[in-house]
């Protein structure tokens, strides 16, 4: 019996440079792929193969045995392949169900009630005409999944569907993709995260410099072993060690912060040299805190003060300029100008003495060129670097980070957790937002958990415990 899916020795230059050499992968009905490598190593060009955003220059694709070479997106969805990007593909003026169904509207009625259905699938209870805009950045990619389960694919490619995800919503859809997989679909799974890739896969395809670097069924990896195989050596941690040490002087302060439906009465400090961990569920508070303290949003009532002096009534430009930074949740919707160029990117907040080739150095940027090459052409781990590296012209009092990992690969981990800590070092005072409970418990001197709005704990770098954390944000 033939496979539902085939690749055979599949290549695709760009410019003269290899993005993927002789790639060969066998997925099979029922079963769970997963795809992983580090940012730039062919993932992305290769799920666009198979999704039909461009052809192949060698090679073949297969379907059921017979040739699979789709003209466009549309006749690979036409063909029963479905693509759940990992930088949504949503219309944030459109509503729900206008998104799910912008090819062939049925009527409103019979859009709402398919619609109500989708999301209850991924027990997602959001009016159908609730606009993407006014959506959070993981309900939108829950949104995003469901235009697939809508398209009823027998091939699902997923590529980093969890990066705007909580632990337990992302659980809950890899209980939906284990679903897909009993009824039949062939699940092509990309994902940085290597322990839910090691958890849910059948087979595994490693990818480094756009070729394979090692495959075969899951249950012959570990994640150490992964490890080794993307970055092409063993890395004995996947945390720095944090040497530094925070000082005793308060630099920032929230007093009583409170706005209704958003925040409670939330107070905490932060103190010269700490790295200080938010964690909290989606919908939590974490990221309208962070703006709040930033000066995007309003507050009702709280004071914000940066080194003693009150600053909740400062726009964020003054914010700025009194010592603030802000790494917001989606590089590339509020980051970055992603059709601009690196140079003028890194030049973003302080175009007079921002010097870009000094800056992509010190946070290890690669690029090709510094002036012509937009930042959308780079991978999402360099793209980080440089939301990051716009604020280090100046170096900043307070740093707020949102997400400052998602969908970034293992070896661009480490360097952002190295650059996260030398800013520690250097005096600076880190606010981290992370989903990710390990990345806070391996990187920061303190984690305050949120919960409904408000500050439900507080646990010290010495009596961290995962289990005691998860059960404060629950």
């Amino acid at each position: 019996m033939p496979f539902l899916l085939e690749t055979e020795a599949l290549s695709k230059s760009f410019g003269g440079i290899a993005a993927l050499r002789d790639v060969t992968l066998r997925a099979a009905a029922g079963g769970i792929f997963g795809v992983v490598g580090e940012n730039g190593a062919g993932k992305s060009t290769l799920m666009n193969l198979l999704a039909g955003v461009f052809p192949p220059d060698a090679g073949r694709m297969l379907i059921d045995g017979a040739p699979y070479l789709p003209s466009g997106p549309a006749d690979s969805v036409r063909r029963g392949v479905a693509l759940v990007h990992q930088e949504l593909n949503l219309f944030p003026n459109l509503t729900i169900a206008e998104n799910l169904f912008l090819t062939a509207w049925p009527g409103r009625g019979a859009a709402r009630r398919l619609t109500r259905n989708l999301l209850a699938s991924l027990d997602l209870n959001l009016p159908p005409d609730t606009l993407v805009e006014n959506l959070s950045a993981g309900e939108r990619q829950l949104v995003e999944i469901a235009k697939a389960l809508h398209q009823q694919a027998r091939i699902v490619i997923f590529d980093e569907p969890t990066t705007s995800l909580t632990g337990t919503e992302a659980g809950r859809l890899h209980d939906i993709i284990r679903r897909l997989a009993e009824r039949g679909a062939a699940v092509l799974y990309v994902s940085h995260d290597l322990s839910s890739v090691l958890r849910l896969a059948d087979q595994l395809l490693v990818l480094r410099d756009g070729q394979a670097a090692g495959g075969g069924p899951a249950s012959e990896f570990t994640e150490e072993r992964l490890i080794a195989l993307l970055v092409g050596r063993p890395i004995a941690a996947l945390y720095p060690e944090r040497t530094g040490q925070p000082r005793a002087e308060p630099v920032f302060e929230a007093r009583g912060l409170s706005h209704p439906s958003i925040l409670e009465d939330v107070s905490f400090t932060l103190h010269r040299g700490e790295i200080v961990g938010l964690a909290g569920l989606m919908g939590s508070g974490r990221s309208e805190l962070a703006r709040i303290l930033f000066g995007i949003d309003s507050c009702a009532r709280g004071e914000v003060l940066l080194e003693g002096r009150f600053i909740e009534r400062l726009a964020p430009r003054e914010r700025v300029r009194a010592g603030m930074a802000y790494i917001t949740e989606s590089r590339r919707e509020d980051g970055l100008l992603m059709p601009a160029g690196v140079a003028q990117n890194l030049a973003l907040v302080f175009p007079r003495s921002a010097r870009p080739a000094e800056i992509a150095r010190a946070v290890q940027l690669r690029c090709a060129n510094l002036d012509r090459q937009p930042v959308a052409e780079l991978s999402g781990g360099n793209q980080q670097k440089v939301a990051l590296g716009k604020w280090l012209a100046a170096t900043p009092k307070v740093m707020i980070l949102d997400e400052p990992t998602r969908g970034i690969d293992v070896g661009a981990r480490l360097e952002i957790y190295r650059i996260i800590h030398g800013l520690a070092d250097g005096g600076t005072a880190l606010l981290v937002i992370s989903s990710e409970i390990e990345e806070l418990i391996g990187i920061c001197d303190r984690i305050i958990v949120m919960r409904r709005g408000a500050l439900a704990g507080e646990f010290h770098r010495h009596g961290y415990n995962r289990e005691s954390i998860l059960e404060r944000a629950l």
